[in-house]
């Protein structure tokens, strides 16, 4: 099992930046892959990028590249969103995830453990 505990959300102007966390605990993390996804109301859950514990290779959503950064804590077993030139677009609840697979999946189907969301809101 792991437990995933996202935080940084909050209510931004547009152009702004947060940055949000994820700690995870539980099983070992070294071979897997972190996710972050993102769901607005009405919508389905959307990608945004994926992590390699591993060797640190980075995948992103178009709508957010040049624009997201993922990155990880081995020793902290923290992963991060820094989001910059935040959009209205951006408001949705973001959670992270874990895969137990090696590859840098874009499917939520793939990701098997889940952390309980964090509002992020972008004022226009």
């Amino acid at each position: 099992q792991v437990q995933l505990v996202e935080s940084g959300g909050g209510l931004v102007h547009v152009g702004g930046s947060l940055r949000l966390s994820c700690a995870a605990s539980g099983r070992t993390l070294s071979t897997y892959v972190m996710g972050w996804f993102r769901q607005a109301p009405g919508k389905e859950r959307e990608f945004v990028a994926a992590i390699s514990w591993s060797s640190g290779d980075t995948y992103y959503a178009d709508s957010v590249k040049g624009r997201f950064t993922i990155d990880r804590d081995n020793a902290k077993n923290t992963v991060y969103l820094q989001m910059n030139s935040l959009k209205p677009e951006d408001t949705a609840v973001y959670y992270c995830a874990v895969s137990a697979y090696r590859t840098l999946f874009a499917a939520p189907g793939m990701y098997q453990y889940w952390g309980q969301g964090t509002q992020v809101t972008v004022s226009s």
